[in-house]
């Protein structure tokens, strides 16, 4: 099991958690004093009051809430945000309302879950060609609609 060190900045009352023991993501909560409002495809950052230190070789995924995604049209603008063991700064969230209606965002709500997950850094090597496969260079949708039983 990783560390994860967590400093509470002064706008922040909550620290993320575990919502129940087989739970993938800690949730993290919107350490805003007054309610946000996102109206429709309007994005902005929400600051969570959290600053973090990871272990070497780790990374921590910013990953939308399903409920806010389905329900209210509520995601995050890169889906996956990564956060470098290295970073010091205020955990934010980029929130975006994909809905028709508008949405407030209160305070302490969770607005988002966080993963803590192994990286490892390649080396690189140059090649001039790369293997062949059965896929080779085909793109999106190349591999058909339906899943093929085996």
């Amino acid at each position: 099991m990783t560390i994860l060190k967590i400093e509470r900045l002064a706008h922040n009352i909550n620290v993320p958690a575990y919502q129940t023991d087989g739970a993938a993501g800690m949730d993290l909560c919107a350490a805003i004093e007054e309610p946000v409002t996102l109206k429709p495809l309007e994005r902005k950052l929400i600051p969570t009051g959290l600053k973090i230190e990871l272990e070497h070789g780790y990374e921590a995924q910013v990953r939308p809430r399903s409920g806010l995604a389905i329900k209210h049209g509520i995601t995050l603008i890169n889906c996956v945000g990564t956060i470098d063991e290295d970073y010091r700064g205020e955990v934010c969230v980029p929130v975006v309302n994909l809905s028709n209606e508008t949405y407030t965002i209160q305070p302490q709500e969770r607005i988002a879950q966080m993963v803590i997950a192994r990286v490892e850094q390649a080396e690189i090597e140059v090649v001039t060609e790369l293997s062949e496969t059965l896929r080779g260079a085909g793109g999106f949708g190349s591999t058909g609609k339906y899943a093929i039983s085996k």
